[in-house]
C-alpha cells in the first residue's frame, strides 16, 4: 500500500510558521557529537531530528542497555553553543522557549506515570545544559505507515490486532484527562510480531505552535477533527478527538488514503462512507462503526474509547488489556462503566447498609475547591443491576470428544487472624506483608467533620495493583475505597505517585469526613497480582464494596482468612503466583467542627450532600433551594477566579484569535 498524498505528515496551516522555522542545514549543527556523555548515557547514534527535538541512540552504561534519548531542541527558537549547551536565539523568544521546555518535561512526567505495552515508557527525565531530556526504550521497528506501504490491504483481524491495544492505551491516558491529539500512521510504531507502540505526544510542539504562529494550527489534515482547528463553544476537544483520528487511521488502512479534511467537510461533505467503498471486503457493522467515528460533529461520534470499541464490534477483549487469568467474555461483562453526571442521577440518602456516599464528579471538584457546585455522589440504595439472562447449557458432547480438564490455578494460602475481629485482621494483613514491598503513604493526622475529606499521597516500590481500604469507627463500617466505579484501574507503576482526592479524573471522587466522628484506619495494599473479591466479606453496596464491622466479624467467626478483606490474588494456571503484597496503615482522627456562635438556621443549600441513613435525607427541589420548606436559598459566595499562568494566557489569546478566523472562514 502506498500513500501518494503523504496526508499523515504534520503541517502548519496559516501564516507565520515558515517565517520562524530554522533552515534545514542548521539542524546538523544542533545535534550532539557521538561519544557525548549525559550522566550514565553515551550518545552512539542519531535516530531522528525535527524542528522541535532530537532523538539519539544512547548506551545506558548503568544498566547496560540501549535507549532512545530525546532532547528538547526547538530549532526555530534555540541553537547549540560551542559548550554543547542550548541557548535561546533571541531574548524575545525566551518566554516561549521556557514554556515549551516546561511542556516537554510535563509530557515526560505524564508518560512516566503510565505502564502499558502500547505506550512509550519513560525511564527518566531531567533538565541540564539549558534544555531537557527524557530516556525511553529504543524500539527497533517500523511505523504503521511504512509497514502499509509494503503489504497488501489488511483484513479486519490484522487491523484489530494492531489497533485494539492502541484503543486500550488511549483509554488509559484519557482517564487522566490527557488526549494525544496527533494519532496517525506515522505515530504508531510496530515492533516484534506487529505489537503497536503509540509515539509522539508532542506537548512542547503544540505549545510552541500556539505561541509563535499567528492564526496557525499544527495538525494532520486528514486525521484532525474539526474541533482541532479551533476551540469554540460546543467544539471542545476530548476523547472524541482521538476517536476521530484513530478512525481516520482505519480509513487509511482500508483505502490507502485519508478522509477529506474535516474543515472542508463542514462546508461541503465529500466523505465517501466505508460502508459503500469497502462493502463486501469487511463486516458491515465494522465499516458502519468506522463511518460513525468519522462524523464531522463531535456529538455524533462515540464519546470515548469504550464506545468506539462497541461501535467497531471489538468488545473489551484485547489480550493486552484483559486482566490476568480472565477469559474474554467475563472481561467484557464485568468491567464497570464510567459514571458521569449526565447519566447518573443523584442517589437517595443512605442505604439499607448505611453506606457513606463517595462524592464524585463536579461535587468532588467542589469539595476540593470549597466552591458552591452541584453534588453528585456514589452511594448505596441504587436499584440492583438487571441479572444477566440465564444461558441454557450446551448439549453434552460424546465421551470421546470431552477434553481433559483444564489445569486449576494454585492459590497461595492466606493467614487467618488471631481473633475474629477487624482489628486482628488488620494486624494479620500487616504481619503477612512483604516488608520490601511496603508503599510509602503520607496522610494527615486529623480531619474536621463537615469540612475536610480524605487526603493522602502514596508511592509504590513495585509495579502492581493498588487497593485502598478504610475502616471508619464512627459509623462502624469498612470500605474498599479504591478501585471503585468512578476510578476502576488499579494498576500502579514503580515510583508512580497516587493522590487522594482524585480531582484530575474526568469523574473525580473524594471521601468526605461526616458525622458521627470517629477514627479512620486507612489500609493500602500494593499486590503483585490483581485481586478478586468474589469470596470477600465486603459486598457491593452502590458503587463501593463495604461491610459493617458486625457482619465482617461474623464471616471471620465462620473461618474466613484475611482474603475476607483484601481479596484473593488472581492466579493463572501453570504460571507462578506468589500472592505477595506490601501493606501500610495510616490512622486519621475525625474531629468535630469548632463551636460557632449561635446563628439563625440557614436554608438548606441546593448543593448539600445527601447524608448517610443515620440522618433523615433532605429533599432537593427542582428549583433548587428550600427542600420544600419555602425558605429562601442561602446566598452563594462567588469563588475567586484563579490566576492564569503564562501557558494558559497564551493558549487563551491564541484560541480567541483562531476562533475569530474560523468564524470568518465558515461565514464565507
Amino acid at each position: 500500500m502506498s500513500d501518494a498524498n503523504d496526508d499523515d505528515k504534520t503541517v502548519v496551516l496559516g501564516g507565520a510558521g515558515a517565517a520562524t522555522a530554522a533552515p534545514r542545514d542548521e539542524h546538523a549543527h544542533n545535534a550532539l557529537q557521538l561519544g557525548t556523555r549525559l550522566g550514565e548515557f553515551e550518545i552512539i547514534g542519531l535516530v531522528g531530528e525535527g524542528g522541535f527535538g532530537i532523538v539519539y541512540l544512547a548506551q545506558d552504561h548503568s544498566l547496560e542497555r540501549k535507549v532512545a534519548l530525546k532532547e528538547y531542541m526547538p530549532a526555530s527558537l534555540a541553537s547549540r553553543t560551542a559548550a554543547a549547551t542550548v541557548a535561546v536565539r533571541s531574548e524575545r523568544h525566551r518566554e516561549t522557549f521556557e514554556i515549551g521546555r516546561r511542556s516537554f518535561v510535563n509530557e515526560a512526567r505524564l508518560l512516566a506515570q503510565f505502564d502499558h505495552p502500547a505506550l512509550v515508557k519513560v525511564y527518566r527525565f531531567w533538565e541540564a545544559n539549558g534544555t531537557a531530556y527524557m530516556a525511553m526504550p529504543y524500539y527497533d521497528g517500523r511505523t504503521l505507515r511504512e509497514v502499509l506501504q509494503q503489504r497488501p490491504v489488511p483484513d479486519e483481524s490484522w487491523i484489530r490486532k494492531v489497533l485494539a491495544p492502541v484503543i486500550d492505551a488511549l483509554e488509559l491516558i484519557h482517564r487522566e484527562n490527557c488526549f494525544h491529539r496527533d494519532v496517525a500512521p506515522d505515530n504508531i510504531m510496530l515492533i516484534g510480531d506487529d505489537r503497536p507502540v503509540l509515539l509522539d505526544f508532542g506537548a512542547a510542539r503544540r505549545v510552541i505552535g500556539d505561541m509563535t504562529q499567528a492564526l496557525t494550527v499544527i495538525l494532520k489534515p486528514g486525521y484532525a477533527p474539526i474541533e482541532q482547528y479551533a476551540e469554540m463553544p460546543g467544539m471542545q476537544q476530548g476523547p472524541w478527538t482521538d476517536v476521530y483520528a484513530l478512525a481516520a487511521v482505519i480509513y487509511f488502512m482500508i483505502t490507502g488514503k485519508t478522509p477529506p479534511p474535516s474543515v472542508g467537510r463542514m462546508m461541503q461533505d465529500s466523505y465517501q462512507p466505508l460502508a459503500t467503498l469497502a462493502a463486501g471486503r469487511y463486516g458491515d457493522a465494522f465499516l458502519r462503526g468506522v463511518d460513525r467515528c468519522l462524523a464531522v460533529k463531535a456529538e455524533d461520534r462515540p464519546q470515548n474509547m469504550a464506545e468506539m470499541r462497541e461501535a467497531l464490534g471489538w468488545g473489551l477483549d484485547s489480550p493486552l488489556f484483559a486482566a490476568p487469568g480472565a477469559s474474554v467474555a467475563p472481561a467484557s461483562a464485568t468491567r464497570p462503566p464510567k459514571a458521569g453526571p449526565a447519566t447518573r442521577p443523584a442517589a437517595a440518602a443512605g442505604s439499607a447498609g448505611g453506606n457513606r456516599p463517595l462524592v464524585i464528579g463536579a461535587a468532588a471538584l467542589a469539595v476540593v475547591a470549597a466552591a458552591g457546585a452541584g453534588y453528585w455522589f456514589l452511594a448505596g440504595g441504587k436499584p440492583a443491576a438487571t441479572p444477566a439472562a440465564e444461558v441454557a447449557p450446551a448439549p453434552a458432547a460424546a465421551p470421546a470428544a470431552v477434553p481433559p480438564p483444564a489445569p486449576v490455578a494454585q492459590l497461595p494460602a492466606l493467614p487467618r487472624p488471631a481473633a475474629a475481629t477487624l482489628a486482628a485482621t488488620y494486624e494479620a494483613i500487616l504481619a503477612g506483608a512483604d516488608p520490601a514491598m511496603t508503599p510509602r503513604m503520607e496522610a494527615p493526622a486529623t480531619v474536621i467533620v463537615g469540612q475536610d475529606q480524605l487526603k493522602l499521597q502514596l508511592d509504590s516500590k513495585i509495579a502492581g495493583h493498588l487497593y485502598l481500604f478504610l475502616w471508619d469507627s464512627g459509623d462502624d463500617m469498612v470500605y474498599r475505597l479504591f478501585p471503585n466505579d468512578a476510578d476502576a484501574d488499579s494498576t500502579l507503576g514503580v515510583g508512580n505517585t497516587f493522590h487522594v482526592p482524585r480531582p484530575h479524573l474526568r469523574m473525580p471522587w473524594v471521601f468526605p469526613a461526616q458525622a458521627p466522628a470517629g477514627e479512620w484506619r486507612v489500609l493500602a495494599i500494593v499486590s503483585e497480582q490483581a485481586r478478586d473479591f468474589d469470596r470477600a466479606a465486603i459486598r457491593r453496596d452502590g458503587d463501593l464494596l463495604s461491610a459493617s464491622r458486625e457482619s465482617f466479624e461474623a464471616a471471620l467467626a465462620g473461618g474466613a482468612d484475611i482474603g475476607a478483606l483484601i481479596g484473593m490474588p488472581r492466579c493463572v494456571a501453570g504460571e507462578p503466583c506468589s500472592g505477595r503484597y506490601g501493606a501500610k496503615v495510616a490512622a486519621i482522627r475525625e474531629l468535630p467542627p469548632p463551636a460557632a456562635a449561635p446563628a439563625p438556621t440557614p436554608a438548606v443549600r441546593p448543593d448539600a450532600v445527601a447524608r448517610p441513613a443515620t440522618r433523615p435525607p433532605v429533599a432537593q427541589s427542582a428549583q433548587g433551594g428550600d427542600g420544600g420548606t419555602g425558605a429562601a436559598p442561602a446566598p452563594q459566595r462567588t469563588p475567586a477566579k484563579p490566576k492564569e499562568n503564562d501557558t494558559q494566557k497564551a493558549e487563551r489569546e491564541y484560541m480567541q484569535q483562531l476562533n475569530k478566523d474560523l468564524d470568518r472562514l465558515l461565514q464565507n
